[in-house]
């Protein structure tokens, strides 16, 4: 049996010119610039926390006062004016409590919803190489689980690290007015939390990263093999059994790093917790002597022990807190892993845009290659005039489907120029550009969503009319009006409801919408049998109709009314002329011609 990853597999980790390299460590000042839009509410927080801590310092002085003075001086009404400050202090700090909790959440959950547009719009402006080089998978493990895996950091852990530092300074500040020499020993122990925490830290670093990488992985299987293509090819060849294992090692592997991950740290966080109670201990035995000795109070040392809850258990929680900031740190690499990656053919600073578009169509000598090892285009060079249908054919492979992809900037040329009514594509804006062109190909997309909102996406202020009208147009309002729900039917995920006629109908009636005027047809009606394919052949009847169209054709019969036929063989345009021109040169289009007419004569034999 042969050995190896699946194909699907294999291809993903071949070339892919966008695929997020190892990068630096995250600049700290790209993280803070989610939380500049937010700096008034951040001021706000900052206040609540500082009074929170003040309030906090209340409850031991009250608790000495009691103890050294009021108690001993059987004094009722100084009694009642510590336990109402304790109280007091105790309500106000719950309220304001309260309120920084909303604002915690506020700018926390605005910041993840900053981070997740400016990562998906970033993702959207990607060239179509990384799409094609990347599993889907990955893509939405970073868009979705990693984002996620911040979340704590920035709703929570930050605010809990300014609280904490408020807390233990001015605790450090009270002690030592207290008592100097207890001071002393009770920060004695500090050092002992924080020596640890870097080799603690990178080690958290490197297992976080290798656990985000193999999610990836897991998400890529789930991805491909829950949806419907991939479902549907599982149980066509019986790989059940081969796809739970599969998946199983994969989480296996990941339970593994898990583990790892929390076990990292494990017996120093046990030796903190060790310390949070043997520093009482020591200032306890240290107090005892000094009050036998030289006076000390015992509301002093009682206050004092009061105290060390806010001085160790801020102190644990930062080293906690530490761990989980630089785990979250090889997270926010990968985010900005994927932000950092050139997008696709940037516009020039004095791009113009595309006006009064009449649909002229040129290449000048393109060539192109989708990896350095093997060309697509070589020199290729032709003219479409404006209303003028050209059609593409020739072998599978052979740089159809690339020729009519340079011409919306889903790719660019390394030499030579496009032009669309002199202009070279590279000089006008993407959007003008775009928004001129109409693209319908085999594999029709469609939302999961109504069959009015799919039509919309084209235009998404057209009227009813205008949708019915553009329906009609492309031959699928009667079906559309035969269905219970109408426009309002909920095609399914990715058009499956639907038969492949009825997809492809909707998409020219979406592109219809959009009235273009440059058409790219590629293979729209290859996949589909002949009552469908007659279908699509009248649909395409208003939407050719004074369009500048492209279309690629397996079936020459499609075809041989272009005003324009390209021969594209090996990357190269090696016959154009009409259909009747090209028969009688009796070259490359007219074995194809003839080869598709005997092997069709075959399978009509064979039918009857």
């Amino acid at each position: 049996m042969l050995g190896g990853p699946p194909v699907h597999l294999m291809w993903s980790q071949m070339y892919n010119p966008n695929r997020p390299k190892v990068t630096k460590r995250v600049d700290l000042r790209r993280i803070l610039a989610f939380f500049r839009p937010y700096l008034p509410q951040e001021a706000q927080v900052l206040a609540c926390i500082l009074v929170v801590a003040l309030l906090g310092l209340l409850p031991p002085l009250f608790t000495r006062w009691l103890i050294d003075g009021a108690i001993p001086a059987r004094d009722m009404h100084a009694v009642s004016l510590a336990v109402g400050g304790m109280v007091a202090s105790a309500l106000v700090a719950g309220a304001l409590g309260v309120y920084q909790g909303f604002l915690n959440s506020l700018i926390g959950e605005g910041i993840m919803r900053d981070i997740r547009t400016s990562l998906v719009a970033h993702l959207h402006r990607m060239p179509l190489s990384f799409f094609t080089g990347t599993k889907t998978g990955e893509i939405m493990n970073r868009v979705s689980n990693d984002v996620d895996n911040i979340d704590n950091v920035v709703t929570g852990t930050l605010v809990s690290i300014v609280t904490n530092l408020f807390t233990m300074v001015t605790t450090v500040v009270t002690i030592f007015v207290l008592d100097w020499r207890l001071a002393l020993v009770a920060m004695a122990v500090i050092p002992l939390m924080i020596v640890p925490l870097s080799p603690v830290g990178r080690r958290m670093y490197d297992v976080r990263k290798l656990t985000r990488e193999k999610r990836d992985e897991i998400e890529s299987i789930t991805q491909e093999t829950l949806s419907i293509s991939g479902i549907t090819l599982i149980k066509s060849f019986v790989r059940e059994r081969f796809e739970r294992e599969r998946f199983y090692q994969a989480g296996t592997e990941l339970m593994k790093l898990e583990i790892s991950l929390a076990m990292v740290g494990r017996w120093f966080i046990a030796a903190i917790t060790a310390l949070v109670v043997i520093g009482p201990a020591v200032v306890w035995l240290t107090g005892g002597w000094l009050a036998i000795t030289s006076g000390l109070t015992i509301g002093t040392i009682v206050a004092f022990v009061a105290f060390l809850g806010r001085l160790y258990g801020p102190a644990s929680a930062l080293a906690g807190v530490q761990v989980q900031v630089v785990s979250a740190l090889a997270v926010f690499e990968r985010i900005f892993e994927y932000l950092d990656m050139a997008p696709e053919g940037a516009e020039k600073p004095d791009a113009t845009a595309l006006r009064d578009v009449r649909g002229e169509i040129a290449f000048e000598g393109v060539e192109f290659s989708y990896t350095p090892e093997r060309s697509a285009l070589r020199g290729v060079t032709f003219h479409v005039a404006p209303g003028e249908m050209a059609a593409f054919v020739g072998p599978s492979g052979a740089g159809k489907t690339t020729i009519t992809q340079l011409v919306p900037r889903f790719y660019d040329p390394q030499a030579g120029a496009v032009r669309i009514d002199g202009h070279d594509v590279r000089d006008v804006t993407l959007a003008s550009l775009r928004e001129n062109i109409g693209i319908v190909t085999q594999e029709t997309y469609l939302f999961h969503d109504t069959i009015g909102a799919n039509l919309r996406y084209a235009r998404p202020d057209a009227t009813d009319a205008e949708l019915i009208s553009a329906a009609r147009a492309a031959n699928i309002h009667e079906f559309i009006a035969t269905l219970p729900d109408g426009y309002q039917t909920v095609v399914g995920e990715r058009g499956h409801k639907l038969s492949g006629g009825e997809r492809q109908r909707l998409a020219i009636a979406r592109v219809l919408l959009k009235n273009p005027r440059v058409l790219i047809l590629d293979e729209a009606t290859s996949a589909l049998d002949s009552a469908n394919e007659a279908a699509i052949q009248a649909a395409l009847v208003p939407l050719l109709e004074g369009r500048t169209s492209l279309v690629i054709a397996h079936r020459l019969s499609t075809v041989q009314n272009a005003d324009v036929i390209f021969v594209v063989e090996d990357g190269r345009i090696t016959e154009q002329g009409t259909h009747a021109g090209l028969l009688a040169r009796d070259g490359a289009y007219a074995r194809l011609y003839w080869k598709q007419f005997r092997d069709r004569a075959v399978t009509e034999a064979v039918g009857t």
